[in-house]
């Protein structure tokens, strides 16, 4: 079989149990960061089989191929392995691809995916029932570390357990809300569509340091920077995030990824930074040789339509006063106008 599609009649039951949905993570095989202009064309290439591409950077892409399945007259796997194929000759990048009925159900399945490889979910009630069952409740998206915990206390600790459970105690336990949008994604269900040319749902900001490096001192002031700078970025686009990760990236030229969902929508400096410091100690690198490090804010939503848990910590409304200010000098005399004196330096 050729690797190039052609145009044809589309496939009996194609419509019916394939997987419209892409997701792609990119990887290049020498182990450098994809740079923009690399992921600018492996975009291009997804344009030249569907027009519905929505960008996720810095390193990934969603695809809807209603219309390609039915032109091409092939599968997703199909189709992927033409992608996987292409960017690796043209970009030297390996893909990572899940194919499923919607984002969601895509996404979870790139993360299974291993580089070079496709893992796709059939778009069938139960196809999607297996693939989900027997997975831990953290791996739904839209689910944090403290409504898994919650769930896990009433022994709703699988995907498979949570879409047993009735709706009337979900809501019970997470609210009217939540535990709507918790019980549909338990069944699969993601409204979501995918937005081609979407503004991008993430911010990423990186430090990289002038020689490999092993104070960890250093390492808490790079991420102090980091996310002052994606607190600030935030807080100008009138945006919030509601999940933070950090990519250490080492001497060896390995690189570790670790991505927290944070109690709350923010763009608090403060908050980014606690969470940044957790993660970091998570890893446990004490003598690592760091190259650099690089903070990403994901999930961004409009801060008007977030809500902040009241803490009656006056320092902490004290602290968001503070920020305000900075921020105004900031926007009048530009981003180097004022700044903490631990990073004066």
């Amino acid at each position: 079989m050729s690797a190039e599609p052609r145009p044809g009649p589309a496939a009996a039951g194609r419509d019916g149990g394939d997987a419209p949905v892409l997701c792609l993570r990119f990887r290049r095989v020498d182990g450098a960061p994809l740079d923009a202009d690399t992921h600018t064309g492996l975009l291009a290439l997804l344009g030249a089989l569907t027009p519905v591409v929505q960008p996720l950077p810095p390193d990934g892409a969603l695809a809807d191929l209603r219309g390609a399945l039915r032109y091409f007259g092939r599968g997703a796997a199909e189709l992927a392995a033409v992608i996987r194929v292409r960017a690796l000759a043209l970009y030297g990048v390996e893909c990572a691809i899940g194919a499923a009925g919607n984002p969601m159900l895509a996404a979870m399945a790139a993360r299974g995916a291993g580089p070079g490889r496709t893992l796709v979910v059939p778009d069938e009630p139960a196809a999607v029932r297996e693939f989900l069952s027997g997975r831990p409740v953290a791996a739904l998206t839209g689910v944090g570390r403290g409504a898994a915990r919650t769930l896990c206390s009433y022994g709703l600790d699988t995907i498979g357990r949570v879409a047993a459970a009735p709706p009337a105690t979900l809501r019970r336990i997470l609210g009217p809300r939540v535990g709507r949008e918790v019980y549909e994604r338990a069944h699969g269900i993601d409204r979501t569509p995918v937005l081609p040319g979407a503004a991008a749902r993430s911010l990423a900001a990186e430090r990289p340091f002038d020689r490999d490096e092993l104070d960890p001192v250093r390492h808490r002031r790079a991420l102090l920077s980091l996310a002052e700078e994606l607190g600030a970025r935030l807080r100008a686009g009138d945006q919030v995030c509601r999940a933070l990760s950090l990519t250490v990236r080492c001497a060896d030229r390995t690189t570790l990824t670790r991505t927290r969902v944070l109690p709350e929508a923010t763009a608090h400096s403060a908050a980014l930074t606690a969470t940044a410091y957790a993660v970091h100690a998570a890893l446990g690198l004490q003598r690592a040789r760091v190259r650099s490090l690089s903070l990403r804010a994901e999930d961004l939503t409009p801060a008007d339509r977030a809500a902040h848990q009241l803490t009656f910590d006056p320092e902490d409304e004290k602290a968001r006063r503070l920020e305000a200010v900075t921020d105004r000098i900031r926007a009048r005399f530009g981003p180097a106008a004022i700044a903490r004196g631990s990073l004066a330096a």
